[in-house]
């Protein structure tokens, strides 16, 4: 056999080694179509519902006596699930019972108040998503950010709006550093980023701890709590439309932080290459791509998003001083925002915004109705749970799978047929 049977023909691709089975999966739940994210939400309220009819007492008295009255049974179960659903809605929509439209409104302001740090980590979770990293340490991000902006926000005498921009960029800088240094190492050495984020979100925890119980650094002077001093009025985030609203120019931050990422994505260079890596990293190597740096630069990217978020902790949710639980939990919540969101910024931020709401309406939930509060956090898990699992909503809702059949169109380049898939 010659050298010729042995060599590719003339003008032939080289050969990539195909992506791994996790990157596999990873892409088919943050890029699946975007009607298993609402029909996942459907199923996940309905199951919500059915959960809310079992807990009540009022159902478990009623089944009591079921054959003899069924009616009264299906009556129970109404009243509380429809009164379990029109709590969440007036909780964190519109009160209808209230006098005028300004005070009906001011659940929705709720609302969006809770979902900015939401929409701002999501964001910063999606990047790294579509870049094929998942980032799960917006825990410490979080937790650096707000240790950054609350020092520089309680420390310095500077007059406003300067300190606010100081202390506002100081967390994102935060953020982005201890995102970066999961880049940088997956970058250098290959270590995972799951395994790195898991850890630095412990060294951020125990750090941030550790600052705050000892006196001459985060700790407030002469107080014995793990607590920071207040922020200073001139660090703080005004208020959009007044006290009575509890909403801030936070949430004009991330509207702004959701067209930068969608830019970014959609319009740049560097989101180009971003998006490719996410594809496939061995053939963006192939087209001359630089993953490795791509790798730090989305993570510095990443962590300045989820930066942005810890920044509104200190800075218009929690003034009087922070505690090392000022992440609230949001750094994990963020997961499920980008999830739902399937990774698109303007997804991002309804999905944001629908979780802002749950927080918002289970507080009136559990006030007016009794439903336990533990309820909307199963419906978030729900959520998550058929989003990462599509062939089942599509199960559930009898839809037909993704066609995955070939289909050809004609080659710009020799007017040939091409195989191509969908």
């Amino acid at each position: 056999m010659t050298d010729s049977h042995l060599s590719p023909p003339v003008g032939a691709q080289p050969e990539t080694p195909p992506t791994s089975r996790f990157s596999g999966v990873l892409r088919e739940i943050t890029t699946g179509n975007a009607v298993i994210s609402v029909l996942a939400v459907v199923l996940a309220l309905v199951v919500g519902g059915i959960l809310i009819a079992l807990t009540d007492p009022g159902v478990k008295a009623a089944s009591g006596y079921f054959f003899s009255r069924p009616a009264d049974t299906l009556q129970a179960i109404w009243t509380s699930v429809s009164g379990a659903y029109v709590a969440l809605f007036q909780g964190s929509i519109y009160n209808f019972g209230r006098p005028d439209f300004a005070t009906g409104i001011k659940p929705f302001t709720e609302t969006l108040s809770f979902a900015t740090p939401l929409i701002a980590a999501g964001l910063g979770v999606a990047l790294a998503f579509r870049v094929g990293l998942f980032n799960i340490g917006g825990r410490g991000q979080m937790l650096i950010a707000a240790a950054a902006a609350g020092w520089v926000g309680y420390s310095f005498d500077i007059p406003f709006p300067l300190h606010l921009i100081v202390a506002l960029l100081a967390g994102i800088a935060g953020g982005a550093l201890w995102g970066g240094i999961v880049g940088l190492l997956k970058a250098r050495t290959g270590a995972h980023e799951v395994i790195v984020t898991i850890m630095l979100n412990y060294v951020a925890y125990y750090l941030i701890a550790y600052l705050l119980r000892t006196p001459g650094l985060l700790q407030a002077k002469g107080s014995s709590n793990p607590k920071s001093p207040a922020m200073k009025t001139s660090a703080i985030f005004p208020d959009l439309f007044g006290p009575n609203y509890n909403i801030t120019i936070g949430f004009l931050l991330v509207i702004v932080a959701t067209v930068f990422v969608w830019y970014l994505l959609n319009r740049s260079s560097l989101g180009f290459k971003f998006r490719a890596i996410g594809e496939n990293p061995h053939a963006a190597r192939v087209a001359g791509i630089d993953v490795k740096n791509m790798y730090v630069y989305a993570m510095l990217l990443s962590g300045g998003l989820i930066g942005l978020a810890g920044a509104n902790q200190v800075q218009a949710s929690i003034t009087t001083g922070f505690g090392s639980g000022i992440d609230a939990g949001i750094g994990f919540d963020a997961i499920t925002v980008a999830l739902l969101g399937r990774s698109k910024p303007w997804g991002v931020f309804v999905a944001g915004i629908l979780f802002g709401a749950f927080k918002a309406g289970g507080f009136t939930m559990q006030a007016s109705q009794g439903v336990p509060i533990e309820i909307v956090l199963v419906v978030q898990s729900l959520i998550v749970l058929f989003i990462a699992a599509p062939p089942l909503v599509r199960a559930v809702f009898r839809l037909p799978a993704p066609s995955t059949v070939p289909r050809t169109r004609p080659s710009k380049i020799s007017g040939r047929k091409a195989v191509v898939t969908k």
